[in-house]
Protein backbone atom coordinates (compact mmCIF):
# COMPACT_ATOMS: atom_id res chain seq x y z
CA UNK A 1 0.00 0.00 0.00
CA UNK A 2 0.98 3.67 -0.20
CA UNK A 3 0.99 6.16 1.81
CA UNK A 4 -2.22 7.95 0.52
CA UNK A 5 -4.07 4.46 1.06
CA UNK A 6 -2.37 3.94 4.50
CA UNK A 7 -4.01 8.08 5.45
CA UNK A 8 -7.44 6.62 4.32
CA UNK A 9 -7.58 3.57 6.17
CA UNK A 10 -6.49 5.22 9.01
CA UNK A 11 -9.39 8.00 8.73
CA UNK A 12 -11.79 4.72 8.13
CA UNK A 13 -10.75 3.02 11.21
CA UNK A 14 -11.43 5.69 13.28
CA UNK A 15 -15.19 6.13 11.99
CA UNK A 16 -17.72 5.31 14.31
CA UNK A 17 -20.26 2.66 12.85
CA UNK A 18 -22.65 4.92 12.03
CA UNK A 19 -20.46 7.08 10.27
CA UNK A 20 -19.13 4.29 8.33
CA UNK A 21 -22.81 3.55 6.99
CA UNK A 22 -23.54 6.76 6.04
CA UNK A 23 -20.74 6.57 4.25
CA UNK A 24 -21.73 3.14 2.53
CA UNK A 25 -25.16 5.00 1.78
CA UNK A 26 -23.54 7.97 0.15
CA UNK A 27 -21.64 5.96 -2.18
CA UNK A 28 -24.27 3.86 -3.18
CA UNK A 29 -26.33 6.68 -3.84
CA UNK A 30 -23.21 8.00 -6.11
CA UNK A 31 -22.79 4.87 -7.85
CA UNK A 32 -26.59 5.07 -8.55
CA UNK A 33 -26.70 8.20 -10.67
CA UNK A 34 -23.47 7.25 -11.83
CA UNK A 35 -24.78 4.39 -13.51
CA UNK A 36 -28.63 6.20 -14.20
CA UNK A 37 -26.08 8.84 -16.21
CA UNK A 38 -24.72 6.39 -18.11
CA UNK A 39 -28.20 4.59 -19.00
CA UNK A 40 -29.86 7.81 -20.18
CA UNK A 41 -26.42 8.58 -22.59
CA UNK A 42 -27.20 4.95 -23.73
CA UNK A 43 -31.16 5.38 -24.37
CA UNK A 44 -31.77 8.89 -24.56
CA UNK A 45 -35.34 8.71 -25.96
CA UNK A 46 -36.23 6.40 -22.27
CA UNK A 47 -38.16 8.06 -19.89
CA UNK A 48 -36.93 8.43 -16.08
CA UNK A 49 -39.02 5.84 -15.48
CA UNK A 50 -37.25 3.49 -17.72
CA UNK A 51 -33.68 4.45 -16.60
CA UNK A 52 -34.86 4.03 -13.00
CA UNK A 53 -35.64 0.55 -13.93
CA UNK A 54 -33.26 -0.71 -15.72
CA UNK A 55 -30.45 1.15 -12.94
CA UNK A 56 -32.76 -1.05 -10.43
CA UNK A 57 -32.90 -4.66 -12.88
CA UNK A 58 -28.46 -3.33 -13.08
CA UNK A 59 -27.96 -3.41 -9.47
CA UNK A 60 -30.64 -6.50 -8.28
CA UNK A 61 -28.05 -8.39 -10.69
CA UNK A 62 -24.38 -6.84 -9.83
CA UNK A 63 -22.21 -9.74 -8.81
CA UNK A 64 -19.13 -8.40 -6.17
Amino acid sequence: MNSSEDIGLQILRKLTPEQKLRAAERLYWSAWELKAAGVRAQNPHWTEKQVQEAVRTIFLHARS
